[in-house]
């Protein structure tokens, strides 16, 4: 039998800047997917931007290489990883002349 975990990490998060995800163990599992969530956005200009980082230890970080398409207006994105090491982590950023966006990331990890 499979064991998985979906673990919300930001819920109804209004965004402006820049904002990093808390740390998350998962050194178990050998897939992860990441889905990031626009419940509201400020302006369909603005953009947000996301990618995850990996860590061996949970606290020193390197980008993991792989990006979210940039993500406007409302919808939900998604996003695969495989061979991720001990710890995982999502980066995002809303840019624009203003940017306002109200999220949701869950991380959804298995083994």
């Amino acid at each position: 039998m499979r064991h998985s975990i979906t673990q919300p990490l930001a819920r109804h998060k209004e965004l402006t800047g820049e904002f990093v995800t808390e740390p998350f163990e998962c050194a178990w599992a050998s897939e992860a997917i990441y889905f990031v969530r626009i419940q509201d956005a400020g302006n369909d200009t603005d953009l947000l931007r996301a990618h995850p980082q990996i860590s061996a230890d949970g606290i020193h970080w390197v980008d993991e290489g792989s990006h979210f398409p940039e993500m406007s207006g409302q919808g939900v994105w998604f996003l695969r990883l495989s061979h991720f090491g001990g710890w995982l982590r999502l980066c995002t950023e809303a840019v624009g002349e203003s940017p306002r966006f109200n999220i949701m990331i869950h991380l959804v990890v298995k083994e």
